[in-house]
């Protein structure tokens, strides 16, 4: 039900939800699609169905799957793990019901030993439930926006709106420049290169800027990865260091 990861930032993925649809430009060359249609290749039901061939590439189809039987997995985790949830969809698509959102809530609350990491690309959603009271704010749940380049730059200020919670921002693929970004009340950014056969490039200028940005705001930085069609030989050093800095943490 859930996935040791790879991804630098967290220790296990968790996706009691897959299937999603392109929201922006940073959406185009989305792992997760690739995933899925490998997974639903060899027989995965859970993926059957979610993604189609377009150009030679496997693009969402926009539909999505709920897994009722991946809710229980938290339970049973012992160990404190930092937690991803739904590396392979998105928790506030329009997809899917506020009522399993709200399932998926409970969950996460009533297992405060995990530390919870969700992402969206739909701060806007997030913002409308989780400002209604039903939806608690427990220290454990981390709520974050990606944001690949200037123009989705509105989602950093539908995230600000949300009251309490430990926010971050996930600059990945950083595919364009950002600017001079606000960051108060962002806990935490994390920035990264695309990775895969059409990846786009990431500019160190770019990533500089932001981590200029992160010290004004004494925000924690965190640089994943250059990534490229071989991101293990780009590596993930910048200026020189390895940047694993955590909410909490920053310089």
């Amino acid at each position: 039900m859930a996935q040791a990861s790879r991804i630098e930032w967290t220790d296990v993925t968790w996706n009691p939800v897959a299937g999603c649809t392109i929201a922006s430009a940073g959406c185009s060359n989305c792992y997760a699609m690739r995933m899925a249609a490998r997974l639903d290749a060899i027989g995965i039901q859970k993926y059957v169905g979610l993604t189609r061939k377009s150009g030679g590439r496997a693009v969402w189809t926009g539909k999505i799957a709920l897994d009722v039987k991946a809710l229980s997995a938290p339970y049973n985790w012992r160990k404190p793990r930092k937690v991803f949830v739904n590396s392979m969809s998105d928790l506030f698509h329009p997809g899917v019901p506020d009522e399993f959102i709200a399932r998926v809530w409970r969950v996460m609350t009533e297992t405060p030993q995990h530390t919870y990491q969700v992402l969206t690309k739909r701060p806007d959603r997030m913002q409308k439930l989780l400002t209604d009271a039903s939806f608690s704010s427990p220290h454990n749940i981390w709520i974050g926006t990606s944001v690949e380049d200037s123009a989705a730059l509105e989602r950093i200020e539908a995230l600000r709106a949300i009251p309490g919670f430990i926010k971050f921002i996930s600059f990945e693929p950083l595919i364009g420049a950002v600017g001079a970004i606000n960051l108060s009340e962002i806990d935490w950014a994390i920035v990264g290169g695309e990775s895969g056969p059409r990846a786009r490039p990431i500019e160190h200028e770019c990533v500089q800027q932001i981590e200029d940005r992160c010290r004004a705001y004494g925000t924690a930085f965190f640089f994943k990865q250059w990534g490229g069609t071989n991101k293990k030989a780009a590596g993930r050093t910048f200026n020189g260091r390895t940047y694993d800095e955590m909410p909490g943490f920053a310089l």
